[in-house]
């Protein structure tokens, strides 16, 4: 693939002064994909989601474990009526569930399904903050040149109402031709203020997807390699898209909890142990062991699995309906690059052919066989080709980018940034097991610290 042309922006330093001070180092798409990748808000919002997912099977986990209470108990009785005095006791209780029909272990796979689903929406999410960011700064960059080739279209036609004031001087043209040059140059000074406006607009989008407002931008990497056909793109994403590896795991968890549902029809077995010590000294031991079967609840079992059916039925439907979205995304994002590329070829043309009759047209007015609206119009159909130039391959880097984000592609490692990146696994890794105070708790007080902002 072709390396994507880069135009010198000359002249930006000397914007700085209307547009915001312009750092030493400038700034390079690869800078503001880090920056927005540090900075995102979004991306910390969803990490802080994905570790409560995780907590999921920490709690999970928990419910296999029995449950320890520490119970004080003071009564207080009326001596008129009983007979007896107050009295009061301690007792330390254990109440463990030895058999769930399977649920509790059905629920930390669960919930593991839950976090691999959430860690594959986080990756939807950094996609999104990587796009945003390309968007942002070549928007920003497409501003600048279109600024730059406003002030020189502004300058251009100045000269050209001064050629033309002279000329009237000297009688070669009309009053008509110096009124023509003068509303040009008005346009021209009214489209140059609404270029300004766009690229504050511009700089404000930076700021919000990047983390600050851009100074000065140079350059571009060169693009990720592409696959060579659409339908190769299309079977990239469907192994790798996060939409449809986080509507996998969901499926899954779906089906896990039709067999939950139905350990709702098996019954219970609990075992319990009790140690109380009353006010006298005296102590006593008891345990026990419970199996209970529910016979009838209403109905609510019954509808609990039929609901759990529903809901797996949903998901293989979202599921083969996100399928087709991806693969449609990918189509879309192809199509854009293609058609970007070819008004790039066309726009080059169009400059070329149009520089050419805007040099002839100067040159036969001055001879007098043209007039000045002549000369005015063919810098016109000069200046937009220009502007269609910019905005095609601003779009054709765009498409890049979303071509990859749409086969899930569109991540830190993939582009190989070359920075830390968040690691999804640490946190589960020191929750897992349902730590408290252990060596496993400060290993989680060391995860938490790490994964703060920097």
């Amino acid at each position: 693939m072709k390396k994507i042309r880069n135009f010198a922006l000359s002249g930006v330093v000397a914007m700085g002064a209307v547009f915001g001070s312009v750092p030493l180092h400038a700034e390079t798409l690869t800078d503001a994909l880090v920056a927005a990748y540090k900075k995102s808000d979004l991306l910390d919002q969803n990490r802080a989601v994905l570790r409560a997912a995780d907590e999921d099977v920490a709690q999970a986990v928990a419910a296999l474990r029995p449950v320890l209470d520490f119970v004080a108990q003071a009564r207080y009785n009326d001596p008129i009526s009983s007979g007896t005095r107050d009295s009061g006791s301690i007792s330390l209780g254990v109440d463990w569930d030895l058999f769930t029909g399977g649920r509790n272990k059905l629920g930390i796979e669960i919930a593991k399904e839950s976090v691999l689903a959430t860690r594959a929406a986080l990756l939807g999410v950094e996609q999104g903050v990587l796009l945003n960011a390309v968007r942002a700064y070549m928007n920003v960059r497409s501003a600048l040149r279109n600024v730059l080739l406003g002030q020189s279209n502004v300058r251009l036609i100045t000269e050209e109402l001064r050629a033309s004031r002279d000329r009237f001087e000297v009688g070669e043209v009309t009053r008509t031709d110096v009124s023509i040059a003068e509303a040009a140059l008005a346009a021209a000074r009214s489209n140059l203020a609404a270029r300004e406006g766009e690229l504050a607009a511009a700089r404000e989008s930076y700021n919000r997807f990047i983390g600050h407002y851009p100074g000065q931008l140079t350059g571009t990497p060169r693009v990720p390699k592409l696959p060579a056909t659409l339908d190769a793109a299309r079977s990239i994403a469907q192994r790798s898209h996060p939409d449809i590896i986080q509507a996998q795991h969901q499926v899954t968890a779906a089906e896990l909890r039709i067999a939950s549902a139905r350990g709702n029809y098996l019954p219970t077995v609990t075992a319990g142990l009790d140690h109380t010590i009353d006010d006298h000294g005296d102590e006593s031991t008891s345990a026990n062991v419970t199996l209970r079967q529910r016979i009838y609840q209403g109905g609510a079992r019954n509808s609990a699995e039929r609901q759990a059916i529903n809901n797996k039925q949903s998901a293989r439907s979202s599921l083969l309906n996100t399928v087709r979205l991806v693969q449609e995304d990918v189509g879309n994002a192809w199509s854009d690059l293609a058609v970007a590329r070819a008004q790039i070829t066309a726009s080059n043309q169009q400059i070329r052919s149009a520089r050419l009759a805007y040099d002839g047209t100067r040159e036969e007015a001055k001879l007098g066989s043209r007039t000045t609206l002549d000369v005015l119009d063919a810098e016109q159909d000069l200046l937009d080709a220009q502007a269609q130039l910019i905005s095609s391959e601003a779009n054709e880097y765009i498409a890049v980018y979303s071509v990859l984000a749409s086969m899930g592609l569109l991540t830190v490692d993939h582009l190989n940034l070359g920075i830390n990146t968040y690691d999804p696994a640490a946190y589960y890794n020191a929750v897992k097991g349902a730590p408290s105070h252990s060596i496993q708790g400060k290993k989680l007080d060391r995860v938490l610290k790490s994964l703060g902002k920097e």
